[in-house]
């Protein structure tokens, strides 16, 4: 009788503790999830700067447009300057993908030693 109590004793301490491991792996796994979930919301956001500069892009040939409408002696220094603004947004809206790619590939969680 004895023995069967100490016996179902040893049994429950180790469910404690397996029970306690499990808590803790289970925590650690939803703050990885969370991370996870983190990082791409953080890569989407970084790529909402491509809509801008699309809007910025455009504006360039609008004003490109606008400015050889009204005269058309300066085509050729106003399309040298459109293509200066275009590489320049353009380069601005490398940016965004360069960094959502940083996000999503090269950021990994630190682990705890």
């Amino acid at each position: 009788m004895e023995v069967q109590a100490q016996v179902l004793r040893i049994i429950n301490k180790k469910s404690k503790k397996e029970q306690r491991r499990k808590n803790v792996t289970r925590k650690v796994f939803s703050r990885l999830e969370m991370l996870a979930g983190a990082k791409s919301i953080g890569a989407g956001a970084a790529t909402i700067a491509l809509a801008g500069a699309a809007v910025g892009i455009g504006n360039v040939l609008n004003i490109l447009i606008h400015s050889v409408a009204r005269n058309p002696s300066l085509a050729k220094q106003s399309f040298g300057y459109a293509i200066l603004g275009f590489a320049l947004t353009e380069a601005i809206a490398l940016f965004s993908p360069m960094m959502a790619f940083l996000i999503s590939f090269v950021f990994r969680p630190h682990k705890k030693s």
